[in-house]
């Protein structure tokens, strides 16, 4: 098994001088999400300024300024001009890998062993662009907590097929090995998925929800706050829990919920709303019960478990 990774597709994207005038003429379509967001919310630059993003409300990391973006331009032609710069570099910088990625493709053509080859194509994580405002990793919005994960396997997968199981990155190594003939050892949390890959049926008791956390505080770029949530097919739940000091909280602590159905882009925050209270009881009840499934109960971090537990029913 090869293991090819490439580490081009993080801030500050730089890119090889042949490709500087890729996409040149070419005005990329922005995300709906780019602008008006909400009030709450710790995406949004007007209750929890957390991270960096492009906009002016949102100059954390000073993306703008870094991109030699006219400071006297207004709102919204700034985050405009500033969307188009960035995303342009970016895409230049993926080219790249791309391009990389192609060489290995044809030198497995060339050799006759394509169609004898399994090819997993992932990342760690997906990546914001502009979504929410925002540039980089980290929340759990649905822009960063997906990442892709494309199969080449002609003897198992149908070409052009997609799957909607709910699996998460602790799958890929129970699948991978499941594929390579072997069992998955008892201290893996993961479990295979390669039934899916085959256009099998879920099974029965395949999970019906998956766990994220973000542990570091305000670390790294923009300074995003520590949480963790729960994701099922139709919502989404997580809980900002930020830090204190002295026995007072540094940052704001605030749930938020998510109608995925109804709000795919993540634009309104629903936690407040009766209509959805039984929603939120259920969802912090299959939170609870994975945090402890998991090793999750902050019971080692009692500054942590202070904070969950005083503001658990809010």
């Amino acid at each position: 098994m090869l293991l090819h990774h490439f580490k081009a597709p993080h801030l500050k994207f730089e890119y090889a001088p042949r490709y500087e005038d890729f996409l040149a003429d070419v005005e990329i379509p922005e995300p709906e999400n780019l602008y008006d967001q909400p009030a709450e919310g710790f995406g949004s630059p007007g209750s929890r300024p957390f991270g960096p993003g492009l906009s002016k409300a949102r100059a954390t990391n000073d993306i703008g300024k870094k991109l030699k973006i006219d400071q006297t331009i207004p709102e919204p032609q700034y985050t405009k001009a500033a969307y188009q710069i960035m995303l342009k570099k970016y895409l230049r910088t993926v080219k790249g890998v791309d391009d990389n990625v192609q060489r290995l493709v044809d030198y497995l053509s060339e050799t006759d062993e394509l169609d004898n080859t399994l090819i997993i194509y992932t990342s760690d994580q997906g990546f914001f662009l502009g979504e929410h405002d925002l540039v980089g990793k980290r929340w759990m919005y649905d822009e960063a907590m997906r990442m892709p994960f494309i199969v080449h396997w002609p003897d198992g997968v149908e070409a052009g097929t997609t799957n909607d199981w709910l699996i998460n990155n602790t799958d890929f190594a129970p699948t991978i090995l499941e594929l390579a003939g072997v069992g998955t050892p008892g201290y893996m949390q993961g479990r295979s998925f390669a039934g899916a890959l085959r256009g099998e049926g879920q099974p029965k008791d395949w999970r019906t929800a998956t766990y994220y956390r973000y542990w570091m505080h305000e670390a790294h770029i923009g300074k995003v706050a520590a949480h963790f949530g729960i994701r099922t097919t139709e919502y989404k739940l997580f809980f900002i829990y930020g830090s204190e000091r002295g026995g007072k909280q540094r940052t704001p602590v605030g749930w938020e919920l998510y109608d995925l159905t109804k709000d795919p882009n993540e634009m309104q925050n629903i936690y407040a709303d009766p209509a959805y209270a039984e929603v939120v009881e259920d969802l912090k009840q299959q939170l609870l019960d994975l945090r402890e499934k998991l090793n999750e109960t902050d019971a080692n971090y009692p500054e942590i478990q202070k904070i969950v537990e005083s503001h658990w029913d809010r």
